[in-house]
């Protein structure tokens, strides 16, 4: 018999989100390395920020020098650096707040529970699109050519698969758009969830 037991709270979500004046959400960008991910959020952060709304960006790099440091990029290890980025995110939506996330998280799967984690009603996945080729272009840390070398095991894209969403909420290409271009069609899916009454209240 287990000796953990749920501790239920005075302070509710419904009373976060009333505070805050928006949902809490959770906007989960995906794609490969070098697509724009962490580009997009921070702009997407900034955008909401300047117009009022309570954000916390969670990238992917950074959550492993502290949260999920020492998970390496096998299967095993992706999977769990997706769920516990998921339950950190949880507990912002549950505070009222928009968490922005920012991973590869290159498997439909793991990408399945998390959105089971914080909830499909709060959950909106961005698939930020963009060629493996162009990417390789880009490669501001020069990731894919260690990997090709053999330097870097399992990386996405090279020697490990991605697995593209079959329907994200939000779809953007930064190899045919611009940035503003595709902040705008994120915040316009953003903003017909962070005002909506939820399913769940």
């Amino acid at each position: 018999m287990s000796t953990i037991v749920w501790h239920e709270q005075k302070i509710g979500r419904g009373q976060h989100e009333l505070l805050n004046g928006h949902r809490g959400l959770c906007i989960w960008f995906t794609g490969l390395s070098g697509a724009g991910k962490s580009t997009l959020a921070n702009a997407l952060e900034q955008r909401l920020y300047e117009e009022g709304v309570h954000t916390y960006l969670l990238d992917g790099d950074n959550v492993r020098h502290g949260l999920n440091e020492g998970l390496g990029f096998d299967k095993e290890s992706r999977q769990e650096n997706v769920r516990r980025v998921a339950h950190v995110a949880k507990l912002f939506t549950d505070a009222g707040v928009v968490a922005i996330t920012a991973l590869i998280s290159p498997f439909r799967d793991d990408r399945a529970r998390a959105r089971e984690i914080i909830s499909s009603d709060s959950f909106l996945e961005v698939y930020v699109q963009c060629p493996v080729e162009v990417c390789i272009t880009r490669d501001p840390k020069g990731l894919y050519e260690r990997a090709k070398s053999g330097v870097i095991k399992e990386f996405t894209g090279v020697s490990s698969p991605y697995e593209p969403p079959s329907s994200p909420d939000i779809m953007v290409n930064t190899s045919e758009m611009s940035i503003n271009d595709c902040i705008e069609r994120i915040v316009e899916g953003v903003k017909s969830k962070l005002y909506q009454v939820p399913n769940n209240q």
